[in-house]
């Protein structure tokens, strides 16, 4: 792996790691204010968690795979430019910026015009989709969730060109300036709005202090319209038009991510879709608020993954199918498992404080936490595993794989969610994602083989698994006090570090050289 590629894959990981993590992290200041204004019981926070789980499926089926489309035919017209001399020196950051504006330009164009004939469909039958649905009485939740899924899906081959044109700085600035917007506008309405309703009732006459829920979703639209505004200068080049020949071609190589990616997605939000089908009424309603909850706290799996796929997807896809990037994948695949799983043991060890972040009127629901952790921790895996298909232009194994793990997910929902509850889903995910990851190793290694090294990987999961069962002994077999617990969690948390670092003492040696110097 050259300097330069290192560099700039490292630069690139901290900047969009930076702005995801922190992102994410202010985000969660909105979980305990949810969870701790919406009453468990109350079922409101279920609603919260049902129709975010709906905009998640409709924003892979708005953007159908075109994103990851993008830097496949970007880089090919990139690579094709510098073969032909196009650029000066014929290096590959002058192919960059001589690509054909009609790669984004076709994209952006076909995922906004689908985005306005959703918006026609849901506009013109909101009645029905409403009903079907269980919000008869709210049917504006849905208008305002369509409006914002639109938008995300168009602003999202916007980022893509920001990653491509390796634009990390101006892509974080609009990720965080979304989240202070979206966290600044939810403390005025649960903090600041319920005390002006008392003191000022004439200016606050528009406030329904119980339209909590409500105004969660006008929020995230107001803030996802005014994100829109800041890709005014992205969209001149907008006026390259659609290349139809290009479209087909392109969308010949996306219809099976279009696939690959609704399996998957449902892998993540189809027990939080189907669980009020199955644990109908309030009942419902609660529990998946409780379980929607819970998993705020797991997610710091998807913060990782987030992070990392932002940098890493453009790197691999440049670097082709070489030996050397073939090399460099399966280093990079420890590493990843090796930091992946000390988050998991960070979160496990102290989750008597990441627990505050909820309200105690969720807590019955954290046995999920370690559950759903190793299942981010196995879709994590089987996103690095997925690139060998991605390379070879064999996008439809990803829909092969993702689809039989969606079909065990919603199995296991369905046979085990009536007895079990929400247990039963953190399982599912569990099963679903952890035979997508065996799948996609299996037939990768027969199609393009990488030279993982799965002895170091599975005793690095040994080792982080046998600590965690130390520590969940201790929590529950003594009577040990929170403080004690979270000196020992730290303990074994040091032992992980330190075994990590024996084994890895070379490349810690090398990385203190440079430090050093």
């Amino acid at each position: 792996m050259a300097n330069s590629s290192l560099k700039r894959l490292f630069t690139d990981t901290v900047i969009y790691g930076m702005s995801s993590i922190v992102g994410r992290f202010l985000n969660y200041l909105l979980v305990p204010l949810y969870t701790y204004k919406i009453a468990a019981s109350s079922g409101g926070y279920g609603v919260v968690t049902e129709v975010y789980a709906y905009t998640a499926l409709l924003l892979v089926i708005l953007t159908f795979g075109m994103e990851t489309t993008f830097f496949y035919f970007a880089n090919r017209q990139a690579n094709d430019s510098a073969a032909g001399g196009t650029n000066s020196g014929g290096d590959k950051a002058g192919a960059d910026k001589g690509w054909s504006g009609k790669v984004f330009s076709t994209a952006a164009l076909t995922v906004g015009f689908v985005g306005v004939l959703f918006l026609a469909g849901v506009f013109g039958l909101i009645g029905p989709i409403s009903g079907a649905l269980g919000y008869t009485s709210h049917p504006e939740y849905l208008t305002m969730m369509a409006a914002v899924v639109a938008l995300d899906a168009f602003q999202a081959i916007f980022f893509v060109l920001l990653r491509f044109q390796h634009r990390p700085w101006k892509f974080a600035a609009l990720k965080l300036l979304f989240v202070v917007c979206n966290i600044g506008l939810n403390l005025f309405i649960f903090l600041l709005a319920p005390a002006l309703a008392v003191s000022h009732p004439g200016l606050m006459a528009w406030y329904n202090p119980d339209y909590q829920v409500g105004y969660i979703f006008l929020v995230n639209l107001i803030c996802t319209g005014g994100i829109t505004l800041f890709f005014l200068p992205e969209m001149r080049l907008l006026r390259h038009g659609v290349d139809f020949r290009l479209l087909g071609q392109m969308l010949r190589y996306t219809w099976p991510l279009l696939l690959f990616g609704i399996a998957g997605i449902l892998n993540q939000v189809a027990d939080k879709i189907c669980f009020r089908h199955l644990v109908p009424g309030s009942e419902g309603e609660v529990q998946l608020g409780i379980y929607g909850a819970c998993v705020k706290i797991a997610m710091i799996m998807v913060l990782i993954t987030q992070a990392f796929r932002y940098a890493y997807e453009p790197f691999v896809f440049a670097g082709g199918r070489s030996k050397e990037n073939k090399e460099n994948q399966a280093q990079v695949m420890k590493y990843f498992v090796v930091f992946a799983l000390f988050a998991f043991l960070a979160v496990m060890v102290y989750l008597d404080l990441f627990r505050y972040i909820i309200s105690p009127s969720y807590w019955e629901g954290l046995r999920v936490v370690p559950i759903v952790m190793m299942a981010e921790i196995f879709m994590s895996i089987y996103f690095n595993l997925s690139f060998w298909y991605k390379l070879t232009g064999q996008t439809w194994w990803g829909a092969v794989f993702s689809a039989i793990g969606c079909v065990v997910l919603l199995g296991v929902n369905i046979l085990f969610v009536p007895r079990y509850g929400y247990m039963a889903c953190a399982w599912g995910g569990f099963a679903g994602y952890g035979v997508c990851m065996v799948l996609s190793y299996l037939v990768g290694q027969k199609k393009s083989p990488v030279p993982y090294r799965l002895a170091p990987l599975a005793g690095y999961f040994a080792l982080a698994l046998g600590l965690y069962a130390i520590s969940a002994w201790l929590r529950s077999a003594t009577t040990l006090s929170t403080g004690w617990q979270i000196a020992i969690g730290t303990l074994l948390l040091m032992v992980y570090i330190a075994v990590v670092a024996y084994n890895e003492r070379e490349l810690v040696k090398g990385v203190l050289r440079k430090f050093h110097r």
